[in-house]
């Protein structure tokens, strides 16, 4: 009975795989028991079908299991009509004529990887940029999407539409899917790919697992860092009160903008502004816990599992950051900088399903909390304006970010050869980053006195005495910046297979989104009543000094002015700072209809189209609104050629778009902590369209081992690309956004994943087996960048070009790569498992050639531009190693990993005529090790 339960639920789990509505038809129910006779097929594939080695339906081994996937358009249920020839070819995989690829829970835990993010580096094609945002072939986040058991996630992140996967940590995660080829039932926007996460649903028995994790940093553990109080519960991630931010802060745009002595005053001080050289940083840590419970109800299944789990990791980053305004290179700023994040996550799921009959009910809840504590220092000799002593600058900040989201899917077979899928959704994500603190201190050697102390990490003395002045900008600025996005989404799905000789089944659907977002972002500058820096000898205090109350109300032993000019305001201050607040929204309709049949023997088609309309709106503050109302009809095409035993052939065409996200809209600056730029929106971006082509070959000669590759060809019409650039001679590096007239990326990929058993060596290695995983990516791109007008992020005018805009070929370089794609991808798993003993071993080794970042600045007079910035991902080599004891009659995992064993350094920088280089962020990374144990009851 146990074993018939199981092979139940793995049915049901496999009627959620991330395919068109009809696709599932082509699977015959799986089970855990051996391969039975073969199955009668309706489709003859030109192979004969008396061979012995050839099963014409997929029957799994025991060993075997289903990966867990949810999405729209679904119906499994009608399996056995369509089979695919080849019982080595997996069930997510034949099920579907489209391109995918499928990280289970098994192929996750082999990765040892804390996020999913990290583990879906090992999958074909796919990277990493940033701060956990998936590029797919090269093509930045923007051209993809990433959806929760089929529903779209809204962003924590200012700078971003998509959800960065970094914050999901891979204990929630049944599953991973990448579908690389469009189909109508999914949302427009597709460019390289759609990634969906599965969360873990009804589990095939009851258990409790206990974990926990310890590990190091070789660049950060036990070194110097710089870090401050903050409060006494941001160990966890959570302020308990010290930044709450006031009434008087939040409405201090409005009226003259000068925030009083007195309120100032009742703003956090010294454990916000202490910025304090700490020898030994902590070690990392995790915990989690997970609970499954299931059951009968009825004529049914029930079931629950809930997760909940805390880390918190540390990194210090000892880097060089240099900048130029010049056309040969030679430096403006190089700074010495010293960074220490401290990283909490507190995360939760709680899912409860319920399957009775054909039908299933999902309802999941999913919370995240992530937050950033970072300490920064800084210091230079060559800086803008130099005065050729030293120059300190050093910044507290606390990002926090938090995405909460219900859903509830319905998956029904009201009657025989139809079904429904309805699914709805809401989901709130934000992000507040309040007392973003600066002080800058310069070196001056005009007193007499000399201090010694050493700033950033560096050698770098001071030959008289630190003092806070204007002299390099205001010697102290605060800013405090909110995000909230609310997010509605709905969708259902109907598919009914006509009667006929031919299985043949047509679908349809509808979606409807709505996202609503509200950033502000208000910047605060400390100033005298008289407008200027607080005086001398009170601006030779430390910071926290600076701002306690005798020197606010006007340092009493001040040389110069009288108490009330000296007394400090704060003052609100734009500057180039943008638009303080913009409201968003964008709102989709959707419709879909698509028919997949057997079109001759062996061959099966699924075509489709879809119709998408848009309204998207960015209304910033005192500022022009950008509105973008589209509408679109996005055809879609695959055709599956099933030739021979095992083996397969896709060919997909299909019409997508890509719009702008708010973020690049918006005119509201915004600092990225993992690149430390700031970011500047434009409001002159239009929405961009691709046309997408692929040829696929797939052979499956051995359970679960395969041989694939693929070519591919985009033309992206209107791509929207990061570019560097100066706003002012004095500013720093900023990053903005243009769109060109066209780009082109092409190229191909390949993947081999083969299991060599180990008894051939010796009778002992009986049940022993090698692992081998490797895939490889080939990718070009180039951009047109020739007379026509495109926005300039300078704002200027050029060429007879319209305000705002100049000639692509004055801006850019024509056939330059698509910022984010990298020539070459590679990734290597080589792993030794012993089933009966559970041991498992693997190294991982991922290359990512050089990709471009940013396109190279303008020059300040807006004709002409500096090199590409690029990124030098370079080699990672990690190890992880599982092995499962029976400690006292419980079972007991232990984890060891070894992350960064290369000891890659990260490197950003261009390089000028005769090779020289400007660095715009340097350093080590540091080697990770971390051992952890998990207990199951």
């Amino acid at each position: 009975m146990l074993r018939q339960r199981t092979a139940y639920s793995t049915l049901l789990l496999l009627t959620t795989t991330l395919v068109a509505p009809a696709a599932l038809a082509q699977v015959a129910p799986s089970t855990s028991t051996p391969a039975g006779p073969p199955a009668t097929s309706t489709m003859s594939t030109g192979v004969d079908p008396a061979r012995p080695q050839v099963e014409t339906a997929a029957q799994p081994d025991a060993e075997q299991g289903v990966p867990e996937v949810s999405a729209p358009g679904i119906d499994a249920s009608s399996g056995g009509d369509i089979v695919v020839v080849g019982r080595n070819i997996p069930n997510t995989v034949r099920s579907t004529a489209q391109v995918i690829s499928v990280l289970s829970s098994a192929d996750i835990a082999r990765t040892g990887e804390g996020d999913i993010a990290g583990a879906l580096t090992r999958v074909t094609g796919l990277s990493v940029v940033g701060n956990g945002y998936v590029f797919v072939r090269g093509l930045g986040d923007r051209y993809s999407s990433a959806l929760l058991n089929g529903s779209p996630l809204p962003s924590p992140e200012p700078l971003r539409r998509t959800v960065p996967l970094d914050i999901f940590p891979t204990t929630i995660v049944g599953s991973a899917l990448v579908q690389k080829t469009y189909s109508v039932n999914y949302p427009g926007e597709f460019g390289g790919g759609v990634i969906n996460l599965t969360t873990k649903a009804i589990p095939d028995e009851n258990f409790v697992t206990i974990g926990a994790s310890g590990g190091i940093d070789t660049q950060t553990t036990g070194k110097l860092g710089y870090t401050y109080y903050g409060s006494k519960t941001d160990w966890l991630g959570y302020d308990n009160g010290e930044r709450k931010v006031p009434d008087f802060i939040r409405n201090g745009a409005q009226g003259s903008g000068i925030i009083p002595t007195e309120q100032v005053a009742q703003l956090s001080n010294a454990r916000t502004t202490l910025l304090q050289r700490n020898g030994d940083i902590p070690a990392n840590w995790s915990a989690d816990i997970n609970v499954g419970l299931t059951g009968d109800l009825g004529a049914g299944r029930v079931g629950m599992i809930a997760t909940g789990s805390v880390s918190n990791t540390w990194r210090t980053r000892a880097t060089l950051q240099q900048d130029t305004i010049s056309e040969d290179g030679t430096l403006r700023n190089d700074f010495n900088t010293v960074i220490t994040d401290m990283r909490a996550v507190v995360n939760g799921m709680l899912g409860l399903g319920y399957e009775f009959d054909e039908n299933r009910i999902r309802w999941t809840n999913v919370y995240i909390h992530d937050t950033l504590k970072q300490g920064r220092a800084s210091a230079a000799t060559v800086y803008n304006n130099s005065s050729g002593n030293p120059l300190f600058q050093q910044n507290t900040n606390w990002f926090e970010r938090q995405l909460i989201e219900t859903q509830l899917v319905g998956e029904f077979k009201p009657v025989e050869d139809l079904s429904l899928d309805v699914r709805g959704a809401y989901a709130n994500s934000k992000r507040n980053s309040p007392y973003e603190r600066q002080f800058v201190y310069n070196c001056n050697t005009s007193y007499n006195v000399t201090g010694a102390n050493s700033v950033g990490g560096s050698e770098l003395q001071c030959p008289g005495v630190w003092e806070a002045s204007n002299s390099f900008g205001r010697f102290a600025t605060v800013v405090f910046s909110e995000l909230n996005e609310d997010l509605y989404s709905g969708q259902a799905d109907v598919a009914y297979k006509l009667p006929g000789d031919r299985p043949f089944t047509l679908s349809a659907g509808y979606y409807y989104s709505q996202n609503e977002r509200t950033s502000t972002r208000l910047p605060y500058t400390y100033q005298t009543v008289a407008g200027g820096a607080i005086p001398f000898p009170c601006n030779l205090y430390r910071p926290d000094y600076l701002l306690s109350p005798e020197v606010l109300n006007g340092c009493p032993v001040a040389t110069t002015g009288t108490p009330a000019s000296n007394a400090v305001q704060l003052r609100f201050d734009a500057g180039l700072n943008g638009s303080t607040r913009y409201d968003a929204s964008l709102l989709i309709h959707a419709g879909y209809v698509q028919a997949e049949a057997e079109a001759i023997d062996g061959v099966r088609a699924i075509i489709g189209v879809r119709y998408e309309t848009a309204k998207q709106t960015v209304t910033p503050l005192a500022a022009p609104s950008t509105r973008l109302n589209n509408d679109y009809f996005l055809p879609a095409a695959t055709l599956t050629w099933n030739f021979a035993a095992d083996m397969q052939l896709r060919l997909a065409a299909a019409k997508t778009i890509a719009r702008p996200q708010f973020r690049e809209l918006a005119p509201q600056a915004f600092r990225d902590f993992e690149s430390d730029r700031l970011f500047f929106g434009n409001p002159l971006l239009r929405d961009s369209e691709l046309y997408n082509l692929e040829a696929r070959y797939e052979w499956f000669f051995d359970r679960d081992q395969r041989l694939t590759a693929a070519g591919f060809y985009k033309r992206i019409d209107n791509p929207i690309e990061q570019v560097g650039f100066y706003p002012t001679p004095d500013a720093r590096l900023q990053t903005g956004f243009t769109y060109l007239p066209k780009a082109t990326l092409w190229g191909g990929e390949i993947e081999a994943q083969k299991y060599f058993p180990l008894d051939f060596i010796s009778e002992s290695l009986g049940g022993k087996r090698a692992v081998l995983i490797a895939n490889y990516t080939y990718t070009q791109s180039k951009i047109t960048a020739n007379s026509e007008c495109v926005p300039s992020v300078l704002g200027v005018s050029l060429g007879g070009c319209p305000g705002g805009f100049a000639p692509a070929n004055l801006q850019f370089r024509d056939g330059a790569p698509l910022t984010g794609q990298s020539d070459h991808l590679v990734n290597l798993q080589l792993g030794y498992e012993d089933k009966d003993n559970e041991t498992q071993l693997t190294l991982l080794f991922n290359y990512a050639s050089d990709r471009v970042t940013n396109r190279g600045p303008s020059l300040l007079g807006g004709v002409g531009f500096q090199p590409d910035i690029i990124e030098r991902p370079g080699i990672r080599v990690d190890f992880v190693a599982r092995q499962t004891v029976d400690f006292l009659g419980t079972r007991v995992e232990i984890k060891g990993e070894a992350r960064n064993l290369s000891g890659t350094k990260y490197q950003e920088y261009q390089t000028f005529e005769g090779g020289r280089r400007v660095y715009i962020n340097r350093f080590e990374q540091g080697r990770l090790f971390t051992l952890g144990a998990s207990v199951t009851f």
